[in-house]
C-alpha cells in the first residue's frame, strides 16, 4: 500500500479519532492548557473581552469525574431537550421518532449523511411515518467551533449548513482550530464574518452545546454517530437494512394496536 503523506495520514487520524467521545466541554474561563495550536489558528483558551474562548480545548476525559448514565432511560427522559430549539424533520406527530447524535468531524456521520439520510427522508421521513432529529455531540476542538457556526445559523439553513460541514471535512479538519476555513463554510449559507467572530464568544450558546452533549452522555452516548431509535440506543453507523429491520415492525405494531403514539 502507498505510503500516506503527512498531512493526508494525519487528516485520516483525526476523522476517525473523532467518532469517539473522548473531548469535554471545560467550564468557561478555564484553563484549557497548551495555548501554542490555538494560537498559531488564531483562537486563545482562555476568555476574555478581546480572546474568544475556546469551548472544546480539553482533549482529555482523564480529568473528568465519573458520571451518572440512566439505565434503560424513558422516552420521556430521552426526548427531553435544552433550551436551544432542535433540528427536527418530519410530520410533528409521527409514530416513530428516531435521533441522530453526531459530530462534525466524524467520516461515518458524513457517510451516512451522504449514502443513507436520502433514503431514510423519502421512504420514512417524507411519508410521514418517521421524526428525525439531530443533536450535536462535538468531539475536539475543530469540531465545536463548527457547532457554534452551526447553530448560529437560522435553522432553517441547519440541514444545509451541516451537509457542507460533512462533506467539507478536508478542508477544514486539523488538528488546530482554523477559523478561517471553518468560517469559509459558514460562508456558504450567508453568515457574515462578524456573526461568525460574535458567535465564537456567545458564551449562552455554549454553555447551551455543552448541556446537550453532557445530557447525551447521561443517556448513554459514547461517540458518534449514535441514535435512538424509538427510545433504544443503538449505538453503530446504521445503514437502510439495519433501519427497516428497526422501524417497520414498530410501525406495523402501531397499525395493528390502533394507535400512532411512540412508547417508551
Amino acid at each position: 500500500m502507498a505510503r500516506l503523506g503527512a498531512p493526508l495520514a494525519f487528516l485520516a487520524a483525526a476523522l476517525l479519532a473523532a467518532c469517539s467521545g473522548d473531548f469535554k466541554l471545560p467550564a468557561p474561563g478555564a484553563d484549557a492548557g497548551p495555548a501554542g495550536a490555538d494560537a498559531a489558528a488564531g483562537l486563545t483558551t482562555q476568555a476574555s473581552p478581546d480572546r474568544p474562548f475556546n469551548p472544546f480545548a480539553d482533549g482529555s476525559e482523564t480529568s473528568v469525574s465519573p458520571r451518572t448514565v440512566i439505565e434503560k432511560p424513558s422516552r420521556a427522559e430521552v426526548m427531553q431537550a435544552g433550551s436551544l430549539p432542535e433540528f427536527s424533520i418530519g410530520r410533528p406527530d409521527a409514530p416513530v421518532v428516531m435521533i441522530k447524535y453526531m459530530s462534525l468531524t466524524c467520516p461515518y456521520c458524513r457517510r451516512f449523511q451522504a449514502e443513507t439520510f436520502p433514503l431514510l427522508k423519502r421512504e420514512y421521513i417524507d411519508t410521514g411515518k418517521v421524526r428525525f432529529i439531530m443533536r450535536e455531540f462535538p468531539i475536539g476542538k475543530a469540531s465545536g467551533m463548527a457547532t457554534i457556526a452551526l447553530r448560529c445559523a437560522p435553522m432553517e439553513k441547519y440541514l444545509a449548513l451541516y451537509e457542507k460541514f460533512l462533506a467539507q471535512q478536508g478542508q477544514w479538519v486539523a488538528q488546530e482550530v482554523r477559523l478561517d476555513a471553518i468560517y469559509k463554510v459558514a460562508a456558504q449559507v450567508g453568515m457574515s464574518r462578524p456573526q461568525f467572530d460574535s458567535c465564537a464568544q456567545n458564551q449562552a450558546m455554549i454553555e447551551a452545546l455543552k448541556w446537550v452533549k453532557e445530557r447525551g452522555r447521561e443517556l448513554g452516548i459514547i461517540g458518534t454517530p449514535n441514535f435512538f431509535v424509538d427510545g433504544r440506543l443503538v449505538k453503530q453507523v446504521l445503514g437502510m437494512t439495519e433501519i427497516r429491520a428497526m422501524i417497520d415492525p414498530l410501525l406495523a405494531g402501531r397499525v395493528a394496536s390502533g394507535s400512532g403514539a411512540v412508547g417508551n
